[in-house]
C-alpha cells in the first residue's frame, strides 16, 4: 500500500514538472513595446538575446528594421525609429545602430 501510494506521489511529481518544462519556450517573445526606442539600456539587453527578425518586428512594431541588403532612404532620424541590423549566420540580429 505505502509503495502504491509513494509511486502514484512520484508520478504526479514528475508529471508536473514534465507541464512545467512545457509551458516555457526557449524563445518566449518579450512584450510588444509601443513607440520607438527610449529605453537603450532594455532594448541592448532584447538584442542581446540575438532574436529573430520576426521577434524584433513583434517585440519593436514602431520601429523600422532594415536588414542587410534591403534599400533605405538616406533621411537622418534622431528618434531611434529606424534600426539597421547586423545578423548572424543563423539569421538571428547579433547587432546593429540606428541612423
Amino acid at each position: 500500500m505505502r509503495t502504491r501510494a509513494t509511486r502514484s506521489v512520484s508520478l504526479a511529481i514528475v508529471l508536473g514538472l514534465a507541464a512545467c518544462q512545457g509551458g516555457l519556450s526557449m524563445n518566449h517573445d518579450a512584450p510588444p513595446v509601443a513607440g520607438f526606442v527610449t529605453d537603450m539600456k532594455a532594448f541592448d539587453a532584447f538584442i542581446a538575446t540575438r532574436p529573430t527578425p520576426e521577434a524584433f518586428r513583434r517585440t519593436y512594431p514602431d520601429v523600422t528594421l532594415v536588414l542587410p541588403g534591403q534599400i533605405a532612404t538616406k533621411e537622418l532620424r534622431f528618434d531611434n525609429s529606424r534600426y539597421f541590423a547586423q545578423l548572424d549566420e543563423q539569421g538571428r540580429i547579433s547587432g546593429g545602430k540606428f541612423q
